[in-house]
């Protein structure tokens, strides 16, 4: 609908600043013609946008313009209210935040759609709390007001320093230079620069944090998705990582693939098993997923993955065969 188009216009000169006619045209994909026609459009309507002439120049609005553009189509509340369900906002200490955001979502909706959208979303469950099985998805606790410092220097573009007990180490403070948050499966972490390298850290074990009025040392726009990304390759590809042959029970296939980092070569026994060739980030984590699967999976190799479960099997053995 061309009222959609115009305050998408309108709302795309208020980000940018100044976009030539035809990088509106490319950004609501229409034709300059039709850009051209809709900034006629809003000027007659009493909305001050300018023509800027020369190599550089496009159109723009006048600078402080303010104006309320409450709009929403159905579809674009509904996006917006089951966005809102999702658990970043939790992740990130914008959970009360979020909740008042939809409220006004709701409220900027014409009455006759109020009940319409906040009822069809109720029929959309985004990430639910546990899956079919009923293994609960936990989300990690953060503080909030060690969350709200780390999104402060976010947001600020400051160095954080911040109180980090990283696994099995004793907690150390370090200065960072914060990149941005991403949550992953109800788990929150910031991506950051430590003396020019890649870090990532889990929130959850920050135990406190600072932040400073340093300026940080990180470019302008980054790519979250890219970085983030990155960040999971190298992880994947780890010095720790580990390579295990084992037979596994069909049934159970996925469950073995979905915790290893890779499935490097699978065969069919005799048997109907299966014979997987499987990496994982280290042992500890191969022993976990073996573990898991109990007499539903055999680990042929290496030789201390096997002696490991052995003494793991032994020993809750001996501890059920106590009498009571």
């Amino acid at each position: 609908m061309r009222a959609d188009r115009l305050v998408s216009l309108v709302l795309l000169l208020r980000q940018h600043g100044r976009l030539s006619a035809a990088a509106l045209a490319r950004e609501l994909e229409v034709s300059t013609r039709t850009v051209l026609r809709d900034i006629e459009a809003l000027s007659a309507a009493g909305v001050p946008v300018y023509a800027e002439r020369g190599r550089h120049g496009g159109f723009a609005l006048l600078p402080g313009f303010q104006t309320e553009l409450t709009g929403l189509n159905h579809d674009e509340a509904l996006a917006l209210l089951v966005a809102g369900s999702r658990r970043a906002g939790q992740a990130f200490g914008l959970g009360s935040a979020l909740a008042s955001a939809m409220r006004k979502v709701v409220d900027a909706l014409p009455e006759r759609d109020r009940a319409t959208a906040a009822g069809a979303a109720q029929r959309l469950l985004i990430d639910p709390e546990t899956d079919l099985l009923a293994r609960r998805l936990v989300a990690e606790e953060v503080p909030e007001p060690i969350v709200t410092e780390i999104r402060r220097a976010v947001f600020a573009g400051h160095k954080l320093r911040i109180h980090y007990a990283a696994a099995d180490q004793t907690p150390k403070w370090r200065t960072v230079d914060p990149i941005g948050l991403v949550t992953a499966r109800g788990q929150g972490y910031l991506l950051a620069r430590r003396s020019g390298a890649d870090r990532t850290y889990r929130l959850s074990r920050v135990l406190a944090a600072e932040e400073l009025a340093e300026p940080a040392q990180r470019p302008d726009r980054v790519d979250l998705d890219r970085a983030w990304q990155d960040r999971g390759t190298r992880f994947r590809t780890g010095a720790d990582q580990v390579t295990v042959l084992a037979r596994v029970d069909p049934a159970r296939r996925a469950d073995l693939a979905g915790t290893a980092l890779a499935v490097r070569a699978e065969q069919a026994d005799t048997d109907g098993w299966l014979r997987l060739e499987v990496t994982f980030q280290d042992s500890r984590h191969a022993e976990w997923a073996l573990w898991q699967l109990a007499t539903n999976a055999e680990a042929l190799a290496p030789q201390w993955l096997r002696t490991s479960l052995r003494n793991r099997a032994a020993a809750l053995a001996t501890r059920y065969g106590m009498p009571s």
